[in-house]
């Protein structure tokens, strides 16, 4: 690669950092809820539903998930300083709404303050009449944030293991969310049933399929469509049994399961379920974005939940068989790949996916851009990371071996070094990942 080819490919990088900062500007939670969210003399309108507050009894709010306290700062924002209830995130707010007990809960899997903020919402919520309103803010995250287990003789510690199993199965988050909420005294629905008399609506901010609702925090407020037999199935299609801690093998052993609501169940007759964010709009924002950069624009969402290195090759043939046809090209993916975690190293599904991308392009003039819209990526600093045909040749200059980084799981550290990883920090938001392939 030439001199003027490589400076090209390096800004092309820069290019893919600031398409992404402008998705995550313009995908925010204060914007979603101004575009979709309005309270004007104690009405409140959430798209297309109206509620009077002042003919509730009380109103309270349930906020839980990575975007639980900005949710909550929006909506209070919205609605003024009369709203209480409970906020369960996994970072630390740097302010708090009046009103609101917070809890910090553990990502990606459990902690203390989990199941005491799960326990304080169940608490809460059964002391309701019919003459109440519950607001539910849903967001990515939720799953592990807020947990309490449906049978006591699971420990916190046997809980967090039976997660830790699920997450490096590899499986799909709408498979892990099936065995989840089976497992919980709060997901599919059952906070909703917690909640029956009262008047539910939930405002969501999605980091799932949107075909997929339930799957968000793994339902809470939502009708399930999943079943016990499901979590039989995927249990044995990925090993688990022998995988997860005693007390969830017997109950999983004995078929000891209760089945979750379905959508006849009491509680959803008075519910109402409105997204405000999800992945399509910053895949929308990240469209608009490069289309004004000069770019021909393609989406292509088909490899959800693909295997990382299946998704890779994908999108790269894509995008060259567009650069035939057009130039500059940006071919955008929303979704989440899959890792199957062999070893343990610092790093993440997206940096994964990008270091090897950046195998496959090594000499070429394509630049990958792969980052959770959350700010995290796996267990590192980072969100994600940006590399281009150049990354391997100045990590060989450096002496880094990129082919042991992807063996052990371990791509921060090289990318961190080659200054290819993006570290933004939490960004009070989900909507899943996003994907760029920008090709000259």
């Amino acid at each position: 690669m030439g001199s003027r080819a490589s400076d090209r490919v390096n800004a092309m990088r820069q290019v893919a950092r600031d398409l992404f900062r402008h998705a995550l500007a313009e995908a925010s939670i204060a914007k979603g809820f101004a575009r979709h969210v309005h309270c004007e003399r104690g009405i409140l309108r959430v798209r297309d539903d109206l509620y009077d507050l002042h003919a509730y009894s009380r109103v309270l709010v349930v906020s839980l998930g990575k975007a639980g306290n900005t949710m909550v700062e929006a909506l209070s924002s919205q609605v003024g300083a009369s709203l209480e209830g409970i906020v369960a995130s996994s970072v630390q707010p740097e302010t708090q709404v009046h009103g609101f007990r917070y809890f910090r809960g553990g990502h990606p899997t459990p902690n203390a303050e989990s199941v005491q903020a799960a326990s304080a919402m169940l608490r809460m919520l059964e002391a309701q009449p019919a003459s109440a309103l519950v607001i539910f803010l849903l967001s990515g995250g939720g799953s592990s944030i807020v947990e309490k287990p449906i049978d006591d003789a699971i420990s916190l510690d046997d809980l967090v293991a039976t997660y830790r199993a699920l997450v490096l199965s590899g499986a799909p988050i709408a498979e892990i969310n099936a065995v989840r909420k089976h497992l919980s005294a709060v997901k599919g629905g059952r906070l909703a049933q917690a909640a029956y008399p009262a008047h539910q609506v939930s405002i969501l901010v999605s980091d799932v399929p949107d075909n997929m609702p339930d799957a968000l925090a793994s339902g809470p407020t939502m009708p399930d469509s999943t079943t016990v037999e499901d979590c039989y199935r995927i249990t044995g299609k990925y090993d688990l049994l022998r995988q997860f801690p005693q007390s969830t093998r017997e109950l999983l052993e004995r078929h000891a399961f209760d089945e979750t609501p379905k959508s006849d169940d009491p509680a959803f007759f008075r519910a109402r379920w409105w997204p405000v964010l999800s992945n399509q709009t910053a895949i929308e924002e990240a469209s608009v974005a490069a289309d004004r950069a000069g770019f021909i624009v393609n989406v292509d969402n088909s490899c959800d939940d693909w295997d990382y290195e299946k998704a890779a090759d994908y999108l790269l043939q894509r995008a060259r068989e567009l650069r035939k046809q057009f130039s500059p090209v940006c071919l955008i993916s929303g979704g989440e790949v899959t890792v199957k975690v062999t070893n343990r190293g610092v790093g993440g599904r997206n940096q994964q996916f990008a270091l090897a991308c950046a195998q496959k392009v090594a000499g070429e003039n394509i630049a990958v851009l792969s980052a959770g819209t959350d700010g995290v990526d796996g267990n590192s600093p980072a969100a994600g990371a940006v590399v281009d045909g150049t990354t391997i040749g100045r990590a060989r200059g450096r002496g880094l071996d990129v082919h042991a980084a992807l063996e052990r799981f371990d791509a921060y550290p090289l990318l961190k070094a080659l200054g290819d990883a993006i570290e933004i920090g939490p960004t009070g938001n989900n909507l899943r990942d996003l994907r760029m392939v920008l090709a000259y």
